[in-house]
């Protein structure tokens, strides 16, 4: 491959990476707070590879007119500048860099879909942390609680700070260990490669929305407790009073 077309793909991939950090579109690998080293990675490559292909063009300019010189062309310095074997062949950089080219047009072509309920029904439940002490949930009704926050009052807490209150949860829709649905959310580290799901069950009015599908659930608090199958991880439930179909948040991790 030569270095002009090195340098076209460089251009594309940086270009992509903007393009995916300014459309949010990156939300579905990484998490929001890489958005300016994203965006600094992707200026960099495009500002590389504007320079090479500028070093190229002036390169091929400069050729022709060393070439018409009287004393001819100065002979390269350069071993590597000879492509002949010896043989009467000439060497090629081989075409399967061209591959380079899938992950490019794949960025900027596809946008894939978040992690969801397949992911979640691979991997066990993100282990919950116990805090020291639960303050009171802030005023409204309902009030919206995080999933992560949900499941950490109702398993180490006993629900205390959630009871009598109506909380509303987001998530999407997974099939839990006995079929039934479970809301559900992936948990990021940094990255998708390393996404956890947080996954609580729903007692009470029955959910009929398919896997994947993005809900608001209102309930209340349930005792209830039950095991994830997959790592042993407790499982807290809600009790569903009410809950209706969204369309997916931009910022589809917690």
């Amino acid at each position: 491959m030569s270095r002009m077309a090195q340098a076209v793909i460089m251009l594309l991939f940086g270009g992509a990476i903007i393009k995916a950090t300014i459309t949010d579109v990156f939300l579905r690998y990484v998490k929001e707070g890489l958005r300016p080293f994203l965006l600094v990675a992707g200026i960099l490559l495009v500002a590389a590879a504007l320079m090479t292909i500028w070093y190229d063009l002036r390169a091929g300019r400069q050729a022709p007119s060393e070439s018409s010189s009287p004393d001819g062309p100065e002979p390269s310095a350069d071993p590597h500048d000879e492509h002949d074997d010896g043989h009467g062949h000439g060497h090629h950089e081989p075409r399967v860099g061209r591959l380079l080219l899938l992950p490019v047009l794949g960025l900027l072509l596809i946008s894939p879909p978040a992690l969801g309920s397949f992911a979640a029904g691979q991997a066990g439940s993100v282990g919950l942390s116990a805090a020291s002490d639960y303050p009171p949930l802030p005023d409204g009704d309902p009030i919206e609680v995080s999933l992560l926050d949900y499941a950490s009052r109702a398993v180490f807490d006993s629900g205390r700070s959630l009871t009598g209150r109506n909380v509303k949860l987001t998530g999407f829709i997974t099939p839990g260990p006995d079929g039934k649905p479970m809301i559900a959310r992936m948990v990021l580290t940094c990255c998708a490669a390393d996404g956890r799901p947080i996954k609580i069950g729903m007692a009470g009015v029955p959910i009929d929305a398919p896997a994947d599908a993005w809900v608001e659930v209102v309930g209340v608090y349930s005792s209830q407790i039950g095991t994830d199958p997959v790592n042993q991880a407790r499982v807290a439930y809600v009790d569903v009073r009410s809950w209706q179909e969204i369309d997916e948040p931009k910022q589809p991790y917690a």
